[in-house]
């Protein structure tokens, strides 16, 4: 069985010729080219090293886990934090060197029904929100809710995607067109 990372699973949303074109032609993106990408990751790190022994207790965490790779039959993924809150439920927090600009990317919302999916899974417990800290605001936290349709989303979209990788079938081009423009596999789409 194909499990899928978060940032698979976004692409295949953003566009399903992604998982196309990694996966059955297995041609790489060469993403880490790009500065934010690079310079996100070093954040990322520093953040979780700095952060260890600090719970959050105004969005009310009891426990976390720093770094938690975790993995399901469908999905796989490093999360941030795994937050035990104190209602007994639990949050995924993830960082973003970004600004806070009072709208949250599909995108990053995405990455956290991710998250949650994987975290119900490996805690054997309930996820209805998830949090997401921007880091260039002064560590701004928004709090996410995380609905059961969304989770049932995700869970479509891997499928869809194993439907791709195992049928070797080419699948309809986004009908945003605009989102080709920047494309890793422009040159190589037939639109």
């Amino acid at each position: 069985m194909q499990s899928f990372y978060p940032s698979q699973i976004i692409e295949y949303m953003y566009c399903a010729r992604y998982t196309y074109f990694e996966y059955v032609l297995r041609i790489p993106q060469n993403e880490d080219k790009f500065y934010k990408v690079e310079r996100g990751r070093e954040v990322h790190n520093e953040k979780l090293e700095s952060n260890k022994d600090y719970l959050r207790k105004k969005i009310g965490v009891t426990e976390k886990w720093i770094d938690q790779y975790l993995g399901s039959e469908e999905l796989r993924g490093r999360v941030d934090e795994v937050l035990q809150l104190n209602d007994g439920t639990f949050a995924p927090l993830d960082y973003k060197f970004a600004h806070w600009k009072d709208r949250v990317f599909e995108t990053y919302k995405q990455q956290l029904y991710c998250y949650a999916i994987l975290i119900e899974e490996t805690f054997n417990t309930k996820v209805n929100k998830g949090f997401l800290v921007y880091t260039r605001s002064k560590n701004k936290v928004i709090e996410i809710p995380i609905a059961s349709n969304s989770k049932d989303m995700i869970k479509s979209s891997t499928q869809a995607m194993l439907e791709i990788i195992e049928q070797n079938r080419f699948p309809k081009a986004t009908k945003f067109k605009k989102r080709c423009l920047n494309c890793t596999y422009r040159n190589v789409c037939v639109k």
